[in-house]
């Protein structure tokens, strides 16, 4: 059997995600992969590193109005929604309205998942398979979707972006994945920073690096409040840490860590990068380990430590049934493209089911702004940029 499949993505981490998987389809299978215009559209050169590494080698930016006519024209089997929940939702009202036949819908969501989000399955609930990265994952999404009467499928997948690049002779980099949702607070960032310092004055053998998810000019899945970089000019402007101590960039994760002799982060699907890379590594535990954080998944993994520790370089080598447990799963027991080649032929039968459509989080209200977000991206970047200011002014 083949499939066409078509992939929408409407950041860089789902951008990553998504090539990543379309890599593992069935033989035989097509795929083309396009970015759906947002305010949190990727730049060319976010593109790029989420493209590298993978066998797709472009995905065209386009309106959702472009979208409407690529699904009449290409016709594909299954669309791959690898967007944020909101976005999922409207796209799927899109695809479901339209008459005749519908593709399999497929979602699922792009890094650590622990614990399981009802939020995130409510906004997906149309999907026929959704797609998680662990045992423990499968589980609680199985739970919830019982739960909520949701019909959809849960499949789990290695996680697409877990093959390193070959390292590299010389390994002295050690690199801080941000990310752009914790931890919030002005000061803890700062303090993250100046440890990274403080780190680069006692150990002249390594070279910090602070690894960006985007320039302070571009736009990540996540709206980031205070970014490390303009962060780290003030700290120079204060006499608190020298100009160069620290290097900051972008591009693709694997390639950072194949020079990496440490890496280290708060919360952030690069530190399962790092383990597959074999760079010791330090998860932060100074800002607390809960669903807040992202990080109660690390815990039992021997990789939790603190600033002090990233001070003096001491990190981590993950405790190994942890490892079994969480992400690195024998291949064997990824079921995805198992339980996606049913879907498909069901649907060539007639026979999927009518899809679970759940009320919007939210509201109605709720459900039009996000349909803005996609409608009228410009507008929506105006009035995001604006709220975003008066968070920092009332931040100080």
């Amino acid at each position: 059997m083949t499939a066409r499949v078509l992939a929408v993505a409407d950041s860089d981490s789902y951008l990553k995600w998504a090539a990543g998987l379309l890599d593992a389809l069935p033989p035989g299978w097509t795929a083309r992969t396009a970015v759906v215009r947002s305010p949190i559209t990727p730049s060319a050169d976010q593109i790029r590193a989420a493209l590298n590494g993978t066998m797709t080698i472009e995905a065209e930016v386009l309106p959702a109005r472009r979208l409407r006519r690529l699904l009449a024209s290409y016709e594909p089997d299954v669309v791959l929604l690898a967007c944020t929940g909101p976005v999922v939702e409207v796209l799927s009202g899109i695809i479901l309205d339209r008459a005749g036949p519908r593709p399999v819908l497929v979602s699922g969501l792009p890094g650590i998942s622990v614990p399981a989000s009802e939020r995130a399955w409510v906004f997906r609930s149309a999907a026929d398979l959704f797609i998680v990265h662990s045992h423990r994952e499968v589980d609680e999404f199985t739970g919830i979707a019982r739960a909520l009467g949701i019909r959809g499928t849960v499949g789990r997948a290695r996680l697409p972006f877990l093959d390193p690049a070959p390292p590299r002779p010389l390994r002295d980099r050690v690199v801080f994945a941000t990310q752009a949702k914790v931890p919030v607070a002005l000061d803890e960032r700062r303090r993250i920073l100046l440890s990274l310092a403080t780190l680069a004055g006692k150990r002249p053998d390594l070279r910090p690096v602070v690894k960006l998810r985007g320039r302070a000019d571009e736009q990540q899945t996540h709206r980031e409040l205070h970014h490390y970089e303009l962060l780290w000019r003030d700290l120079v402007a204060e006499g608190k840490v020298r100009a160069g101590a620290l290097t900051f960039d972008a591009g693709p994760m694997r390639e950072h860590l194949a020079h990496a002799a440490g890496f280290v982060t708060v919360s952030s699907t690069a530190a399962l990068e790092a383990i597959a890379a074999r760079v010791p590594l330090l998860v932060l535990s100074d800002f607390g380990v809960n669903a807040e954080m992202i990080n109660v998944v690390f815990e039992g993994s021997d990789c939790l430590g603190t600033l002090a520790d990233l001070e003096v370089g001491a990190f981590r080598t993950p405790d190994r049934g942890w490892c079994a447990a969480n992400y690195f799963h024998d291949p064997v027991d990824d079921d995805w493209t198992t339980h996606l080649s049913g879907l498909v032929a069901q649907a060539r039968t007639g026979g999927l089911p009518a899809p679970t459509r759940l009320p919007y989080p939210g509201g109605a209200r709720a459900r039009r702004r996000a349909r803005m977000r996609l409608e009228a991206p410009a507008a929506m970047e105006v009035i995001s940029a604006v709220r975003q200011a008066r968070q920092r002014a009332a931040g100080g």
